[in-house]
């Protein structure tokens, strides 16, 4: 007879909350929290979810071809994000354009990861945290640089919100109106992809979608405003970070499947109670 799944209760869950590692965990989903929070937003707003869940795996080759040369798996993937969000929002003006540029980098920077993970055994080992995530093993270094990336968001979030958002909401105003659209869409695709680089730790490639996406789903269900909606996508991420930490600690199992489950749910309770007050 097999046993069945389940998750037992660990009775020195606080032991592990207390360890060093943790405060790195929960100091590294804060960080995560206000980038993904602040750009998944106008990630919605633009239509751009296929690009920003394309750039996580876009990154895959670099992570994969960094292990290869000894370099930090960070550096690799915020390299090749970075790469393709240029070339996509060089291309894709529009969003059927994007969505051809993105599907077309995305297939080629697939195969590239797949062929960097052949050429060495330590990369093909790394793959597992790559597409899933390990946020328990992150660095003090990888937290300074959460912090300082954060700092830069938002500075640059200052300068450009008001063009950002307006070429956002409705581009052909705002090309007539001579907001920069190209340069916007430039810059967006550059913010996502460092937004990718340091939150592809916590959850991995495959699972982005849980920390870009699905709070802001869930703070334009129940604000209205843009910098409220921005707003409750930050609280809504970091509560789904640290309650996967937490829970994590208390019934053993992966952090980012917790994590993934609760924003989940998060988004899941916002649409019904959005259906029964229609």
């Amino acid at each position: 007879m097999g046993k069945g799944i389940g998750f037992a209760f660990d009775p020195d869950w606080m032991d592990v909350l207390t360890a060093p590692f943790m405060a790195n965990a929960f100091a590294a989903g804060l960080c995560i929290a206000v980038a993904a929070g602040a750009m998944g937003y106008f990630t919605i707003a633009r239509k751009s979810t296929f690009a920003a869940h394309a750039l996580a795996h876009i990154g895959l080759p670099g992570a994969t071809g960094a292990v290869l040369l000894g370099l930090p798996v960070s550096l690799g993937m915020g390299v090749f994000a970075l790469g393709g969000a240029l070339v996509i929002g060089a291309l894709g003006r529009k969003v059927s354009e994007r969505d051809i540029a993105t599907g077309t980098v995305l297939a080629f920077a697939t195969g590239l990861g797949l062929f960097f993970a052949r050429l060495s055994s330590s990369a093909s080992s790394q793959m597992q945290s790559i597409l899933f995530g390990s946020i328990l093993t992150i660095s003090d270094g990888q937290v300074l640089g959460f912090a300082v990336f954060d700092v830069l968001l938002l500075l640059v979030l200052a300068v450009i919100y008001r063009p950002l958002l307006f070429s956002s909401l409705d581009e052909q105003v705002a090309r007539a109106k001579g907001v920069p659209v190209g340069l916007m869409n430039v810059a967006f695709m550059a913010i996502m992809a460092g937004v990718i680089t340091i939150a592809v730790p916590a959850v991995g490639t495959l699972l982005i979608f849980a920390l870009v996406i699905t709070p802001a789903a869930t703070g334009n269900i129940v604000a209205r405003s843009p910098f409220k909606a921005m707003l409750v996508a930050s609280v809504l991420c970091l509560v789904s970070i640290w309650g996967g930490l937490v829970l994590s600690a208390m019934f053993p199992a992966p952090p980012s499947f917790i994590i993934v489950t609760l924003s989940t749910l998060f988004w899941a309770i916002a649409r019904g109670v959005q259906h029964l007050r229609r």
